[in-house]
């Protein structure tokens, strides 16, 4: 890692790494944010964790919830005849734009996060390439989330998503815990919100599994997702170092309570969320400490 920048700005970043269905613990996380009126300098978002941020910024609370917890759980979301339809495990248009549409069955409020003045990354991986994709809100416009897709597109389960010219999968694969790219773009601490317990470390073999399927069409993206348990744990203990200096706080679940990353277990659900809203009560205190300097 390039050396960390202390900036006397005071300037607080969010980074939610997703997670699939685990990401309700990030929604709960947002909402105690939003009930404590915490306000982040700066926001980034991975997979699930964009969706969780953009809500946070339209000050929705509630809506990631309501999205865990019932429409992820709809066969229009998750069925065989979505594999059939769309050739994927999963229809993330139905998510991020059949139900988040200004005429959807939960609009996405977008005026209220564009008028947010904090700025939204949402990090994904280019198909071809393998390398880090940084949107911004640049990149969206009223029902045009596609950046959210983008950053979703687990390779295997899903196709990878098109934005513009260029073909995308998921941000986990390329960037999966972004601390650095927040530091070097002038944040001065960082709140790290994580779904698996901080002394997680991944493994290595599911990653390599996939990353053999994906390598015959996408064979740049594949030598990266083979790296992404190494590079998750690299950043990751550079994050608990950090936390040692009082520059991050790390905020993740003690248990996942047996939730999948496609899981359907509400009550693991309702576990993890509940969690998420007790853990976030941590976090005012410490972006006060950072903004009042």
């Amino acid at each position: 890692m390039s050396e960390i920048k202390h900036n006397k700005a005071g300037k607080v970043a969010v980074i939610d790494v997703g997670g699939g269905q685990r990401g309700i613990y990030g929604a709960g996380v947002f909402d105690t944010c939003l009930d404590d009126n915490v306000r982040f300098d700066m926001t980034y978002g991975i997979s699930a964790g964009s969706a969780n941020v953009t809500s946070y910024l339209a000050g929705q609370r509630g809506r990631n919830y309501v999205y865990y917890s019932e429409y992820c759980l709809r066969k229009e979301y998750k069925s065989f005849k979505v594999l059939m339809k769309a050739h994927a495990f999963i229809d993330l248009h139905y998510v991020y734009e059949t139900l988040s549409n200004s005429d959807g069955e939960y609009p996405l409020d977008y005026p209220a996060m564009m008028a947010n003045p904090a700025p939204c990354t949402v990090i994904a991986t280019e198909a071809e390439t393998g390398f880090p994709h940084y949107f911004t809100k640049a990149d969206f416009a009223q029902d045009q989330y596609q950046v959210i897709i983008a950053s979703c597109s687990v390779p295997v389960f899903t196709r990878p998503a098109p934005v513009g010219k260029h073909l995308y999968f998921d941000g986990a694969i390329s960037n999966p815990i972004p601390i650095q790219k927040a530091f070097d773009d002038g944040a001065d601490a960082v709140v790290l919100i994580l779904t698996r317990p901080k002394d997680f470390f991944r493994k290595t073999s599911t990653d390599a599994a996939l990353s053999k399927i994906l390598k015959h069409r996408y064979p740049e993206a594949a030598k990266v997702y083979a790296r992404r348990a190494l590079t998750y744990n690299r950043d990751l203990r550079k994050a608990l170092e950090l936390e040692k200096q009082g520059r991050v706080l790390i905020v993740a679940p003690d248990s996942i309570a047996g939730m999948k990353t496609l899981g359907t277990d509400p009550e693991a659900g309702e576990k993890l969320y509940h969690k998420g809203l007790e853990d976030g009560k941590a976090i005012a205190a410490f972006v006060e400490r950072w903004q009042k300097r």
